[in-house]
């Protein structure tokens, strides 16, 4: 027997989330986590900035017969960096050279050898200063060679030059994607899990207290469960946009600034199929809550979402491949694998829309299910209800 609608039935929902959203601000435990972690956001983007943008300073050692080479580099070094600078630091003979490498005078010495060039540091030479100085006696030593056989560097070299391409996610670029990946599969965990454990308790408070009962004379239980989904709804993607937000900010101080307009798309697709997991999973863990009659049980009703966002977690993080492609398109799993896969690039325009298609149909099933669920195990007190007892129960 359905439930007689009234005029003001439509506007039910939206006083029941206008309450969830107003007892949220106003719970300091979640105030408290939110604020956490946008500390811990912001502190690891401060590192990051701080860490990218140290400023490097070498002291080369060199005889007068390499100076030139030695200024060379330092222009090469600070035209490549600005944050980098080379001094060079003339010494009489070789002894000498070593000698300040040994007290930390010197971090390398240049010097030319039997076969060619080396540089020499007290332990292994610095990965960027070895770079320039590789790339600036290539150079030197290319001018000579050409001048030595009549021609130039230019003839010597045209058609050798390789310009980096990459299929997988290496480099700057490709260590920004998978960190973004790892971050949306995390706060889709964090999210998830406790929202929905607090509105599983929520309803399970409503329904001891005898409270849900008094506001089933008011308004049709689908009306309150429709307001708890999308009060909580609202307030989750409230919070995973300030995040999003803080992170972009953050990021756009770092070295990995540049590359915010290749996961600005991704992080937008995120938050979308974040909506639509997020409600399906709301609606279980509401229909959880409903399910027990104490809280003992309710560990029993809410372990299967449990373990389901925790597998939603791993799974997207652990897929890789045919597998990862597949599980992309695969509700309630696609939530998180589907905007992982667009943080590493390389998907068509269609696959994110097919997927979200797919998942906004499942959110729908779910919520109809649930929405049967709940209205048939909210009222009854008797002990925790089987989910097929809540199904065939009369209304």
């Amino acid at each position: 027997m359905s439930e007689p609608q009234h005029p003001r039935d439509r506007a039910a929902w939206t006083i029941v989330a206008h309450r969830e959203i107003v007892a949220k601000l106003r719970d300091k435990a979640f105030l408290f986590s939110t604020g956490m972690m946008l500390l811990v956001i912001t502190v690891a983007l401060i590192l990051q900035a701080v860490l990218g943008n140290r400023a490097h300073h070498y002291t080369v050692a060199t005889t007068s017969s390499a100076q030139s080479v030695v200024a060379q580099v330092a222009a090469a070094a600070t035209a490549q960096d600005a944050k980098t600078t080379v001094t060079p630091m003339v010494v009489t003979d070789d002894t000498a050279a070593k000698a300040a490498l040994t007290s930390g005078d010197a971090d390398a010495w240049l010097h030319r050898t039997a076969t060619g060039w080396a540089l020499t540091a007290k332990s292994d030479p610095d990965a960027g200063l070895l770079t320039v100085v590789s790339e600036v006696v290539r150079q030197d030593v290319l001018a000579a060679n050409a001048a030595a056989a009549g021609t130039t560097v230019e003839a010597l070299t045209r058609g050798s030059v390789v310009v980096p391409e990459a299929l997988d996610t290496s480099g700057a670029a490709g260590t920004l994607r998978t960190v973004l990946g790892f971050v949306f599969a995390f706060l889709f965990y964090i999210s998830a899990l406790l929202f929905g454990v607090q509105l599983a308790q929520s309803v399970l408070e409503e329904k001891q207290s005898r409270i849900v009962e008094i506001i089933a004379t008011s308004i049709p239980l689908r009306q309150l469960l429709a307001g708890k989904i999308a009060g909580n709804t609202a307030l989750a993607f409230a919070q995973m946009t300030l995040y999003a937000g803080i992170g972009v900010i953050g990021l756009s101080f770092t070295s990995y600034g540049r590359y915010l307009s290749d996961v600005g798309g991704p992080i937008v697709w995120f938050l979308v199929f974040f909506v639509a997991g997020f409600a399906a999973l709301a609606c279980l863990w509401a229909v959880a809550g409903a399910l027990a009659s104490r809280s003992e049980d309710l560990q029993a009703t809410t372990t299967p979402l449990t373990t389901i966002v925790m597998a939603i977690f791993f799974g997207s993080l652990m897929a890789k491949g045919t597998v990862a492609t597949v599980l992309s398109f695969v509700p309630p799993i696609s939530a998180v694998a589907m905007p992982m896969r667009l943080a590493g690039g390389g998907v068509a325009w269609w696959q994110p829309a097919v997927a979200l298609l797919l998942l906004v149909v499942f959110a729908v099933l779910i919520l109809r299910v649930g929405e049967r669920l709940y209205r048939r195990s909210l009222l009854q007190t008797r002990g925790r209800v089987g989910i097929r007892q809540a199904w065939t129960a009369q209304e």
